[in-house]
């Protein structure tokens, strides 16, 4: 069963960003995870509520939110497209840092696997192959 097919884009990011507050080891709670995401209380605690409900998190008002086993799994698969999409468009296409890292959080929500299979295929080649993508950077600088 593919669980992210059935988490909505909204959904993704708040299991991402707890993810990144889980591999940091630092306690993440519903307001602090409103403020980072800059969204109302409101909402966050609705979409905390629907990540309990999917299994993905454990969450009450008073704690940290913690991530299940399931969740981590997860929440891996989206912070993983994340960085892939956006080591892509650094590394091959010569993006900075911000616009890189802003066009991967729109697009990690819609792109197919086979996509980004090819993406980390090609991003591993120009990695191997330096002198090629120095050619398209000083191209692209024209």
């Amino acid at each position: 069963m593919q669980m992210t097919k059935t988490l909505t884009s909204g959904l993704e990011d708040y299991l991402e960003e707890i993810y990144i507050a889980h591999l940091n080891d630092t306690p993440l709670k519903g307001a602090e995870l409103a403020r980072k995401l800059n969204i109302s209380r409101a909402s966050v605690s609705e979409a905390l509520a629907r990540l309990v409900k999917k299994e993905l998190i454990k969450y009450n008002s008073y704690e940290a939110i913690s991530l299940t086993p399931t969740g981590i799994e997860e929440a891996k698969k989206v912070y993983d497209k994340h960085y892939i999409i956006k080591n892509f468009f650094e590394t091959v296409l010569a993006i900075t840092p911000n616009e890189a890292g802003e066009n991967a959080c729109k697009i990690e929500h819609i792109i197919s696997q086979n996509i980004l299979d090819k993406m980390t295929m090609f991003t591993k080649f120009c990695q191997n192959n330096k002198e090629i993508t120095e050619k398209f950077k000083k191209e692209t600088l024209k």
